[in-house]
């Protein structure tokens, strides 16, 4: 890519963060910021050496020097301003969720035929470090056959703004759809979903949702796999956190690292073996070396992502020294 392109930061709380992303890019140039809080807008634009300021959305479409915006605004806004942009001549990003209705996700897939414009629901799991990882794995062969996918989002918004009252768990759930449908590249075919609890009466009132916890299946396309989700955002105690889980044929991958440090190929080991080097408990790491010689002995492991490569790198550096 050799053209450069102008963007313009439409909401400046989450979206500032990516300033400093477009401005170190040789292509792209942020020309303008859009705020409804002008003098919030202001700082911004003082803090990044920006001229174009605007405080509508309108006056922001209207700018011929503007390629493409990225929307960072509320969730209630996403769909009508994406659907403005692209009617307006703009590429877009916008951030998730695309919409919180199927019918305005459809209306912009068609607006984007329509126009021949690009769009792009700027889903960031996809792009995260853990998640290449582990596709990366997979890609190789190193993880053998799905068996089957997990993920969560646990998150509690109270003390965030009041819109967050009004969300439906499950309509924002592309943290936890994206990595499970993008490891595997796959499509849903069916979904089944769950409520589980109950959300106190105020948050149940505005947002139509009287359940505390929203799960649901996903029966992957053209596959054998399915994937299981699950999403909170009030009234649970549960630490936030983003976990991608998947369940493969690990022997692939522990056999030549059990190869290499002489550990017996029996499959109680293999599951031992896997456990240590995708696992994070603390337990685990001070018996490994007992635990993989007795692997009647019980192991227990979260099998989160998050610090699968620095517990591999522990497992090569503490078998070395045993």
């Amino acid at each position: 890519m050799s053209k450069t392109v102008n963007v313009a930061m439409v909401g400046l709380g989450f979206g500032a963060e990516f300033i400093p992303i477009y401005q170190s890019h040789p292509n792209t140039n942020v020309v303008a910021i859009c705020r409804r809080n002008e003098d919030e807008m202001n700082k911004v634009g003082d803090q990044f050496g920006i001229e174009g300021r605007y405080t509508k959305f309108e006056d922001v479409l209207a700018d011929a020097n503007v390629d493409f915006v990225h929307i960072n605004s509320p969730i209630a806004d996403h769909a009508w301003m994406s659907l403005r942009a692209l009617d307006a001549g703009k590429h877009v990003m916008c951030t998730v969720p695309m919409a919180t209705t199927v019918e305005e996700c459809r209306q912009i897939v068609e607006k984007v035929k329509e126009t021949g414009l690009k769009y792009m629901m700027a889903e960031t799991v996809v792009y995260s470090r853990e998640f290449l990882f582990i596709k990366e794995m997979y890609e190789r062969g190193e993880l053998g056959k799905i068996q089957h996918l997990a993920a969560s989002h646990p998150q509690d918004m109270d003390g965030w703004p009041d819109y967050w009252q009004k969300m439906i768990p499950m309509h924002y759930a592309t943290h936890v759809v994206s990595p499970c449908l993008g490891l595997v590249k796959g499509l849903a075919e069916y979904v089944s979903c769950f409520g589980s609890g109950a959300v106190r009466e105020e948050i149940a009132e505005k947002s139509g949702n009287p359940f505390a916890v929203q799960s649901c299946h996903i029966k992957v396309k053209d596959s054998d796999i399915t994937a299981h989700i699950w999403r909170f955002l009030y009234d649970v105690a549960r630490q936030y956190r983003e976990s991608f889980e998947q369940a493969a044929e690990y022997v692939r991958l522990a056999l030549p690292l059990m190869a290499k440090h002489a550990i017996p190929a029996t499959p109680q080991h293999y599951t031992v073996w896997y456990e240590y080097v995708a696992g994070r408990n603390p337990v685990l790491q001070e018996s490994i070396e007992q635990a993989i010689h007795d692997p009647r002995r019980p192991v227990s492991v979260d099998f989160s992502s998050a610090l699968f490569e620095e517990h591999f790198r522990k497992a090569e550096v503490q078998l070395a020294e045993s």
